[in-house]
This record gives C-alpha cells, sequence and structure tokens, in this order.
C-alpha cells in the first residue's frame, strides 16, 4: 500500500466530511463542543482556499483516507492551529501521519506562522504521541478561540 498527500479540491469535500463524520465518534468526539459540528466540515476546499490556510488529503491507492489543515488560530496573532487531522483506520500505521504532519507544518513556516496550535481529548493515544514526536508541548489550558469547549488536552510547538 501507498500513500500520496496533496491539497485538497472541491471533488474531496464529500469524502473529507465522511471521513470526518466516522473517526470522531470513535474517540467520543461527537457531542457539543467538537470539530464535528463546524459548518466547514462539509466545505472543506472552501474553507481553507482562503489567504493564510492551507488543508492536504491523504490518498492510500488512490482513496482519500485521510487529511488536515493549518489556519489562523482566531486571537493569537502569529500563531496557526493544526485543524481537522483525521485518518480512516486503514490508514492508520502506515506513516502518514508523521508525513502529513511535516507537510502541514511546512505549509505553516511557509504561511508565515511562528507558532502551531492544537486540540485533542484524552483517549486520542497514538495522535498524541504523533504530536509528541513532532515537538509539541503540552498547554494547561486551551489558546484563542476555536469554539471546541469539548476537547481538554491542548499543544503547542515553535515553527
Amino acid at each position: 500500500m501507498s500513500f500520496s498527500i496533496r491539497p485538497i479540491t472541491a471533488a474531496d469535500n464529500i469524502a473529507v466530511a465522511a471521513i470526518i463524520r466516522k473517526v470522531m465518534p470513535e474517540f467520543g468526539a461527537d457531542g457539543p463542543g467538537f470539530a464535528i459540528h463546524d459548518a466547514e466540515v462539509d466545505d472543506m476546499h472552501g474553507a481553507y482556499a482562503c489567504e493564510g490556510r492551507a488543508y492536504f488529503v491523504v490518498e492510500l491507492d488512490g482513496r482519500v483516507c485521510g487529511g488536515a489543515g493549518i489556519a489562523p488560530l482566531v486571537g493569537e496573532a502569529g500563531v496557526c492551529e493544526l485543524r481537522k487531522m483525521y485518518f480512516l483506520r486503514e490508514l492508520r500505521g502506515l506513516g502518514a501521519g508523521d508525513a502529513l504532519m511535516r507537510h502541514c507544518l511546512q505549509a505553516a513556516r511557509a504561511l508565515g506562522y511562528a507558532r502551531c496550535y492544537l486540540e485533542t481529548l484524552t483517549g486520542m493515544d497514538a495522535a498524541q504521541k504523533l504530536y509528541a514526536r513532532h515537538d509539541f508541548e503540552p498547554l494547561c489550558s486551551a489558546l484563542g478561540s476555536t469554539g471546541h469547549f469539548g476537547c481538554n488536552r491542548f499543544f503547542i510547538r515553535a515553527l
């Protein structure tokens, strides 16, 4: 099996929304205060087509099986947020997380951000190991204004 990373297109919107709606409930992240309810879920391409944003999909053997993006963190100048990084089961454990993380961090640097922030929750253990491998440091509380009050783990790293 081989995967590739590329920028999202409008044709990917349905697949990406389906991935988000499938993966988040696996981790109990489908109630109020989680990204699954964000308006952008149905039009990820449009939401990330603006300046200062980028979203990438991961294809496994030609099928979109994951993605992640970078966008400004509301209320924090010079800080971006790593957003909506989710993979279907068949993509997990293949190194796609590390590859996509490097891709997103490179995009964040190119967009001029100084730091990258992310939110997650207890139970997403593999994701938190990925963040640690990429030098994200835990924070005691949330930064900015994401609206994701269901999250309880917060991380940041310098770019």
